[in-house]
Parts: structure tokens; C-alpha cells; sequence
């Protein structure tokens, strides 16, 4: 009898934990991102004094390059909104083919730099030969990658720009993916418009 009364007692006890434990309707979410609202493209001119102008987004925003090491025509192009940078170098060519390959391995060697984190790199050829505009994109896949997206272009005669984009975050690009692919684009877009001076 005691031992039936104790069994009685457990399960009278244990029936109100279980239909209050089962009341939720908890389930558990997979792990996302914050959602980023991008904006329309619209683009605007850049051209100065520089060797070089082309087309940027109205919220881009051009500024010299300051940093100790920078040269005369060296700007960065700011994307606030999504703390995102492409600096842009220029080179003036002396005319010898010698300098021009520096260049061009000197872009080569700052893009391998991404190799250790990098998935892939896919090149696109650049040839726009109407405004004597050649060389290399190079689209640098990875989920910790530094710069995902770095180019150069050149007339092979008298200039030699090269652009790399950075984001002023710690890198995950599985979350700056929309991003990425929007500003790729723009970087796209800059190099289609772009003319020599």
C-alpha cells in the first residue's frame, strides 16, 4: 500500500510539470544577420585636377589619401554607410616596359597576399580599348579574407591605377556578402568609366 501510495504521489506531482514544460512554443532559430537595406545606385562624376576620372555613388565619398606613405593622385573612396574603403594608388609610367611590369607584379603580389584565407580568386580580363583601359579584376572568395575584391588598370603607356576594397570591420564576408556583391558593382561601374587625363 505505501508503495502504491508513493507511486500515486510521484505521478500526481510530475502530470503539472509536464503540461507547464510543454506550454512553449520555443524553438530554436538558426543563426542569421542583421538585415541590410541598400541604396539606390546613383553615380556622379569624379573629375579633378587627377590623371585619371571616372564615375563613383552618390553615397560614396571621395577623399585624398593621408597616410604617410601615400603619392601625389592616391585617394580612398569611403563607403560610410557600410564602413567599406577602396584605396586607389596611381603610378605615372616612365614609358620603359620595365616599370610597368613592377607594377603589375606589385598587383599581383599584394593580391596573393589573400591566398592563406582565400577559397578562390577568379580574374576578369579588362580590355576597354576605346578609352585605352586594360588590365585585371581579381574577385578573392573567403569567408576571412581581408580585401575581396582588388584590380588594376593601365594604358601601358603613361598610367597605372590599382584599387583594393577593405571593410573596417573584422572580416566575415557569409554576413557582408550582399554587401560585397553590391559594391562589386560599383568597383565594376568606376572601372567601366574610367578615363585618362
Amino acid at each position: 500500500m505505501q508503495k502504491q501510495l508513493t507511486i500515486f504521489l510521484y505521478l500526481f506531482l510530475s502530470l503539472p510539470v509536464i503540461f507547464i514544460s510543454c506550454d512553449s512554443d520555443y524553438s530554436p532559430k538558426r543563426r542569421g544577420y542583421f538585415r541590410i537595406d541598400l541604396p539606390e545606385k546613383d553615380y556622379r562624376l569624379f573629375d579633378t585636377a587627377y590623371p585619371y576620372l571616372f564615375e563613383y555613388p552618390e553615397y560614396g565619398e571621395v577623399v585624398p589619401d593621408e597616410s604617410e606613405i601615400a603619392e601625389p593622385y592616391w585617394i580612398d573612396l569611403n563607403f560610410p554607410r557600410f564602413e567599406a574603403t577602396v584605396h586607389i594608388t596611381y603610378k605615372q609610367l616612365s614609358g620603359k616596359t620595365g616599370n610597368l611590369y613592377e607594377f603589375t607584379e606589385d598587383a599581383r603580389s599584394f593580391t596573393n597576399k589573400q591566398i592563406p584565407k582565400a577559397t578562390a580568386i577568379n580574374e576578369e580580363l579588362v580590355m576597354i580599348p576605346e578609352t585605352s583601359v586594360y588590365g585585371m579584376v581579381y574577385y578573392i572568395e573567403g569567408t576571412e579574407v581581408a580585401s575581396t575584391v582588388q584590380f588594376f588598370v593601365t594604358d601601358s603607356v603613361d598610367h597605372f591605377l590599382r584599387g583594393a576594397l577593405y571593410f573596417n570591420v573584422t572580416p566575415n564576408n557569409d554576413s557582408l556578402g550582399p554587401v560585397i556583391t553590391f559594391l562589386k558593382e560599383d568597383i565594376d561601374h568606376m572601372i567601366k568609366t574610367l578615363h585618362w587625363q
